[in-house]
């Protein structure tokens, strides 16, 4: 059964961190001033992302199966969401499930982040099994699940690690579980790439960003996110196991894949 919020939404901060110069090594990282104003970031950075996890429900109800709860006897579906910088996925999930149908686990490296998922899951969501951990996804041994949010992650991991979390992912979904991996990515044909990186530039301006913002925000991320294209996350997700997996969603440069167990 559907769930809407209990709890009215605190007000939205404006993104405003890269409005002054900043110093040229300066780092982008995700910390409480990223926290605070993260979903207008998210809103009106990167394009897609409400249509990316309105489509989750719709996956989980398809592909999650429910499982005993040897403590309790209750039987649960569980999810992952790696990553999970605020819970948004998390909530969405809450928002469209009973408390007894899902147990989800949601893991970000940053503190400043875990502490404000927490925060928002247990007042919107309290009745639900949503477990906020802080940690880094290389070093988290999953356990038996249906289903993997992985959005905006995988990006920000050396290029050297990204096997083995997917490796880690493949081995502990079921059979007919899930990974839903979402990235930006970039294009072999340096062209083609070009035109993408310039309408996403657009995108940003006419979501009221400046000059100064884009240049600011571009230098910071540098070497902080890498990009992979389309047809290296493939490879890499057959890599480790995945014999299907294809591209559902594209805006722009940003893309979302479904990987089948």
């Amino acid at each position: 059964m559907s769930r809407t919020m209990s709890q009215s939404k605190p007000a939205i901060k404006h993104d405003t961190l890269f409005t002054t110069p900043l110093d040229k090594a300066a780092r982008f990282s995700f910390d409480e001033q990223v926290v605070a104003c993260f979903p207008d970031m998210i809103r009106r950075s990167v394009p897609g992302y409400g249509q990316v996890l309105a489509m989750l429900p719709i996956f989980a109800r398809r592909h999650c199966k429910y499982r005993q709860q040897s403590d309790s006897g209750q039987r649960v579906s569980r999810i992952y969401d790696l990553g999970c910088s605020l819970g948004a996925a998390s909530m969405t999930l809450a928002g469209e499930f009973a408390p007894q149908d899902l147990q989800i686990k949601a893991i970000d490296i940053s503190p400043a982040m875990t502490t404000e998922a927490t925060t928002l899951l247990s007042d919107n969501y309290p009745e639900h099994d949503i477990e906020v951990i802080t940690a880094d996804i290389r070093d988290v041994k999953l356990e038996p699940c249906d289903m993997v949010i992985l959005n905006l992650t995988l990006q920000f991991l050396p290029a050297a690690d990204r096997v083995a979390v997917l490796d880690n992912i493949y081995n502990a979904l079921s059979e007919g579980g899930i990974l839903v991996l979402t990235e930006k990515t970039h294009a072999f044909d340096e062209q083609y790439d070009a035109w993408l990186v310039e309408r996403y530039y657009d995108f940003k301006r006419a979501n009221g960003y400046t000059e100064m913002e884009i240049s600011g925000k571009r230098n910071a991320l540098e070497n902080v996110l890498i990009t992979d294209t389309l047809d290296e996350h493939h490879a890499r997700l057959a890599q480790v196991g995945f014999q299907r997996h294809l591209t559902w969603f594209q805006f722009l440069n940003f893309v979302s894949i479904v990987a089948f167990k």
